[in-house]
């Protein structure tokens, strides 16, 4: 790995860390607060995936199936929505914005 994609790497840790920092943690059913999450998705994310229960989609993932692998935590939501990806494409979303999509991710976990 060179030295800029460390230092890239370490920077979308060290941001992710701040944001949870600030978060409050996601609660298994889908509360008052995730509603602002849940909106970001539907803009933003709709046209790939699925972002609420029951609903299919044609390209990407649906989040129930994302927020229910073994590795999803707020932490690798986070970096993932804050790197560049091949498959996606690259859209800038503000912490703020990651954090509250994070959420609503999050809400959509079984227990």
């Amino acid at each position: 790995m060179t030295r800029r994609r460390l230092r890239t790497a370490f920077s979308v840790v060290a941001a992710s860390l701040l944001i949870l920092a600030h978060r409050p943690a996601a609660a298994s059913t889908l509360p008052d607060d995730a509603g602002a999450g849940r909106k970001l998705a539907a803009a933003w994310c709709a046209e790939c995936h699925a972002v609420a229960p029951g609903q299919t989609s044609g390209k990407g993932p649906d989040f129930v199936q994302i927020a229910n692998l073994p590795s999803t935590t707020a932490l690798s939501l986070n970096v993932f929505l804050r790197s560049n990806h091949t498959a996606m494409p690259n859209l800038i979303i503000a912490p703020g914005d990651a954090a509250e999509i994070v959420q609503y991710i999050l809400s959509l976990k079984r227990n």
